[in-house]
């Protein structure tokens, strides 16, 4: 069964890899795909930290600054899940997980 710290090693490498990546590969969509899955994993900690609020939106920044939006959001998901429940936190770190795969395939 997967922990919630599998999730950061996952995030850092598809950070690492946003980082590192050139311009007109970012623009032609990966940096799309990274600010996606860092909308999303924002989204998901912060229903798990304040389920009472609205989850704010992780502005558009810029193609050079996605990577650096996924790790942090990655971070704050792995922090809120050691806080969850079991049973609902092992569910969402599976999709968690599943997303960045998916999503580092689509990247490249």
């Amino acid at each position: 069964m997967p922990e919630p710290t599998d999730l950061r090693p996952a995030v850092e490498r598809l950070a690492g890899r946003l980082r590192s990546l050139p311009q007109r590969r970012l623009q032609a969509g990966a940096a799309a795909e990274g600010l996606e899955l860092a909308r999303w994993l924002a989204r998901e900690a912060q229903l798990l930290e304040f389920p009472d609020r609205e989850p704010r939106l992780i502005p558009d920044d810029g193609v050079f600054t996605v990577g650096d939006q996924l790790a942090v959001a990655g971070n704050e998901l792995v922090a809120a899940l050691a806080e969850a429940e079991p049973a609902g936190g092992q569910r969402l770190l599976a999709e968690a997980l599943a997303r960045v795969t998916v999503t580092a395939k689509a990247v490249g």
